[in-house]
């Protein structure tokens, strides 16, 4: 399998597994669907860390895969290879891109779905496409600007060029940068802390951000009223809040 789904202590790894770079051919891409779908259904998953292995995230797309495909063949394709990286995206649980090496053109379109990115002082980062006459096809174009800014992302885009890990956390592509020996277990443990959380307000608090940012303030805030009111109705919020009338604040152990 290119891609695979392991979990433990609440967090599934969903490793990219295709020596030598991680080339994101079609049925990588189909894969990775599948499994983020897969991801957000299962109980036993409360967030996710997406790996590349300990060499490379992603080197982007199969460039000679693709360069069989005609204008006719893109038409058909281009919808499933967004919606590959979308549904990582729309994962209702957290999501870290531990990021290794490079991470190119859909690998950087790959990391740019997840809620959290860390990065291994060694990684590149970066939308190429430019330089083969194209441009971003699996959300560069959109999720790049929203994160780092319109200019920020231009530059990239515009231009192709990959960025080091520390200027990519000093534009916000990256949250941290962390030794490439430690970037797994980093990301692991930032996703295992949050799988011990209450699992229903983590998914709302996503999914309120995550609409709040597409849309106006009255429809975010909307959202975010319904959401809220919404906890108010589960078992983690009266666990939560008598555990900080009888504890204190940050003791509480959500199931």
């Amino acid at each position: 399998m290119t891609v695979t789904l392991e979990v433990s202590e609440g967090v599934g790894t969903l490793r990219l597994d295709r020596p030598p770079m991680n080339a994101l051919d079609v049925a990588t891409q189909d894969r990775i669907k599948e499994l983020a779908e897969e991801a957000g259904r299962r109980e036993d998953v409360r967030a996710v860390v997406v790996y590349g292995g300990e060499k490379v995230f992603a080197a982007g797309a199969d460039i000679k895969e693709m360069q069989n495909m005609d204008h006719a063949a893109m038409v058909l394709r281009a919808r499933d290879l967004q919606d590959s990286f979308t549904a990582v995206a729309r994962i209702p649980k957290p999501v870290v891109a531990a990021v290794t090496g490079y991470a190119l053109g859909g690998g950087c379109e790959l990391a740019l779905c997840a809620d959290y990115r860390i990065a291994a002082d060694n990684a590149k980062l970066g939308q190429p496409e430019i330089l083969l006459g194209l441009i971003p096809g699996a959300g560069g174009t959109q999720r790049l600007p929203r994160l780092v800014g319109p200019s920020k992302a231009k530059d990239l885009i515009f231009t192709g060029r990959m960025v080091k890990a520390d200027e990519a956390l000093a534009i916000g592509l990256v949250d941290r940068v962390v030794p490439a020996a430690d970037v797994y277990t980093e990301a692991h443990a930032w996703a295992a802390r949050l799988a011990r959380g209450p699992a229903i307000a983590l998914r709302a608090a996503k999914e309120a951000v995550d609409t709040g940012v597409e849309t106006d303030l009255e429809t975010g805030l909307a959202v975010e009223r319904n959401w809220f009111a919404g906890l108010f109705a589960t078992e983690d919020r009266e666990r939560g809040m008598r555990s900080f009338v009888d504890e204190g604040p940050g003791k509480a152990k959500f199931l």
